[in-house]
């Protein structure tokens, strides 16, 4: 083990002979960092996929530089069907580790295989295009979108989960539970699975055919404070004595309620109501107080449901960030400058670990050049052909990375795309720019008389 202060090898001594540092605490932190890693090896090893990640998460608390750990989860990711987790990991290790690591060859061979990348990258829009039909309640197309996607990785635990929640929607239970065990297959204890399995498995018991017959041969009906249950069909060969029988009941029914029931029941309503309305009055006083104390109440919790909300979009964004920068990665990987600058641009650098940030930048740098020059070809290419809100889009992107890009053309053909769109409003926004950057320009002037035109 070496010292975390000068790197220099302590054994098994409390106090590092180099510097003298007390690294007591910094061993024990180690030790559970390594005793979570072998934790998670043992869960990895009957498939209880969920678990290992935890366990690994854990272990990098303790210690951020276990390689092994760091590298573990992202084979435990990718083995779960998710790819882009299983990439930040490994390149969070390269970037700690770059030397001797086995992240290293994890990466190449992904990054070799072009046909694999363009799976990721068809996985993940195909994904996110599902949970889009999902937002939109298109439960159909999100259904066979997910088809595709694990047809593409099927591996993707969350991709049977999320088709078997929509089959439990569609009321399809058979297929929802031949969805989750395909997911337990893959992560036999994943607890999500195992609670989805659950339901869909009381949903089959409540709507067994043996169930229902049984309880369609029966009926019941309330006798006074008796609940009475008897068979739905009965036999009776006498005809007449049952007509005897019903007369018979009809006419001790009637009497029983004329001498009987009728006058208990008024004496019991007049009492009931004299209660009622002591309780009502002694109520009264207190309903205002009462109310005033829910209302509060309500107000807490509708506080505290806006803070879960906006926690939960922080949280989402953060996760959404690393997820588009890992397809910007990947497409850079494959010289793909398009998708890789598109997906920069969905990514938030304040949500991500300073690691995180100096992959952004390095691909934010590479990249951004060649995807500027790409869109600005592309938008005037769409101006020229009269595609004037694609032209808008494209050219749209290329001003607000830089306002001055190809000396005020951008700005021009993006005023004189927006006017031929017969959006006067935002040409005239983009027409006043030019004027005020470039005076005393061929540019400026025709802007001005565009502008003089619309007074």
């Amino acid at each position: 083990m070496e010292c975390y202060n000068c790197g220099a090898d302590i054994g098994k001594r409390d106090i590092c002979p180099n510097c003298g540092t007390d690294v007591k605490l910094y061993k024990k932190i180690r030790m559970a960092s390594n005793a979570y890693y072998n934790d998670a090896l043992e869960k990895a090893g009957v498939r209880n996929l969920s678990g290992a990640i935890e366990s690994l998460k854990i272990s990098l608390r303790f210690n951020k530089l276990n390689i092994n750990a760091r590298n573990l989860l992202g084979l435990v990711y990718f083995e779960m069907g998710e790819v882009v987790a299983a990439l930040t990991e490994w390149v969070i290790s390269k970037n700690y580790q770059p030397k001797g690591n086995i992240a290293s060859r994890y990466l190449g061979e992904i990054q070799s295989n072009s046909t694999r990348l363009e799976t990721i990258n068809q996985t993940i829009k195909k994904y996110n295009q599902a949970l889009l039909y999902c937002r939109q309640d298109s439960r159909d197309l999100a259904i066979i979108q997910l088809k595709k996607v694990l047809s593409l990785n099927p591996k993707l635990v969350r991709g049977h989960q999320l088709l078997a929640l929509l089959y439990m929607q569609e009321q399809k239970y058979d297929l929802a539970k031949k969805a989750l065990r395909n997911a337990g297959k893959i992560d036999a204890d994943n607890t999500t699975t195992l609670r989805y399995l659950k339901e869909v498995n009381i949903e089959i018991r409540e709507n067994s055919p043996n169930k229902k017959q049984k309880n369609e041969e029966l009926i019941s009906y309330q006798s006074g404070n008796e609940t009475i249950i008897q068979p739905r069909y009965l036999k009776d060969n006498s005809a007449f004595g049952t007509i005897i029988n019903m007369v018979i009941g009809i006419a001790i029914g009637i009497a029983i309620t004329a001498f009987l029931i009728v006058p208990g029941v008024r004496r019991e309503a007049q009492n009931t109501a004299k209660e009622e309305v002591v309780e009502a009055n002694n109520t009264v006083a207190s309903k205002n107080q009462t109310i005033s104390s829910l209302e509060a109440q309500i107000a807490e919790m509708t506080a505290q449901i806006n803070d879960a909300k906006t926690n939960e979009e922080g949280y989402q964004s953060r996760i959404s960030s690393y997820e588009q920068l890992l397809v910007a990665y990947v497409a850079y990987a494959a010289k793909d400058t398009q998708t890789a600058g598109t997906a920069l641009d969905n990514v938030n650098p304040d949500y991500l670990t300073e690691q995180s940030k100096q992959i952004y930048d390095t691909i934010h740098t590479e990249v951004n050049a060649e995807y500027i020059s790409t869109l600005y070809r592309e938008g005037t290419s769409a101006y020229s052909a009269q595609e004037y809100e694609q032209a808008i889009e494209k050219l749209g992107k290329v001003v607000e990375m830089n306002e001055t890009y190809e000396d005020g053309n951008a700005l021009y053909y993006l005023a004189q795309a927006y006017r031929r769109n017969d959006d006067l409003a935002s040409a005239k926004i983009y027409y006043q720019k030019v004027v005020d950057l470039y005076p005393g320009t061929q540019r400026a002037a025709t802007s001005q008389n565009y502008l003089d035109a619309e007074q």
